[in-house]
């Protein structure tokens, strides 16, 4: 009769969510991970052929945390560009180590920037058809221009240099958009 498994692959690959959410990527091993799950290493090495497969899965599932972080997102601003911003910044902010691997890692495992912004729902095509909506006259121009503020305040968030709050990072947000249409 056959050893009945008690620790499976989504087991490992929760474990190894949760470590990179508090630690970083940077901070897993087969042994580190083997501790948080509580087994030894084989059960991650029966699942998995090597650490890499298990950090693309490990990257896809951070992929669908942003995704759905993005869509509970609450939309209140007409703005072009204010809500994405917003959250982008704010998931910087909340979720530090997701977004240094999501957004700051020089591997992504194919996918582009855009793409992960962009996701299964197009939020950035439906800001740029909102800016086009909005008048705007160039709106993937407008998209990089905007883009370059949102990543820059995102980045400052992470060493502590950035401070705003909500309301006036909404006030930057908008008037970015205002002097970048001049």
């Amino acid at each position: 009769m056959a050893r009945k498994e008690t620790i499976t692959k989504s087991d490992i690959l929760n474990a190894a969510f949760q470590m990179v959410r508090e630690e970083g990527i940077g901070q897993i091993s087969a042994r580190t991970l083997a501790a948080k799950a509580g087994c030894s290493t084989q059960p991650i090495f029966r699942v998995y052929k090597n650490m890499e497969e298990l950090g693309e899965e490990l990257f896809v599932k951070a992929v669908d945390f942003f995704e759905n972080y993005y869509a509970e997102f609450p939309k209140k601003n007409d703005t072009p560009f204010v809500n994405l911003g917003l959250a982008y910044i704010r998931f910087a902010q909340e979720e530090q180590q997701l977004f240094r691997l999501l957004f700051l890692s020089e591997n992504r495992h194919g996918k582009s920037l855009y793409d992960m912004l962009n996701g299964q729902n197009g939020a950035v095509v439906k800001e740029i058809n909102n800016a086009k909506f909005y008048g705007c006259k160039n709106p993937s121009d407008m998209f990089m221009r905007m883009w370059i503020c949102i990543h820059g305040c995102a980045c400052m968030s992470l060493t502590g240099d950035y401070d705003l709050q909500e309301e006036d990072t909404i006030k930057l947000l908008e008037e970015s958009y205002g002097a970048f249409q001049r």
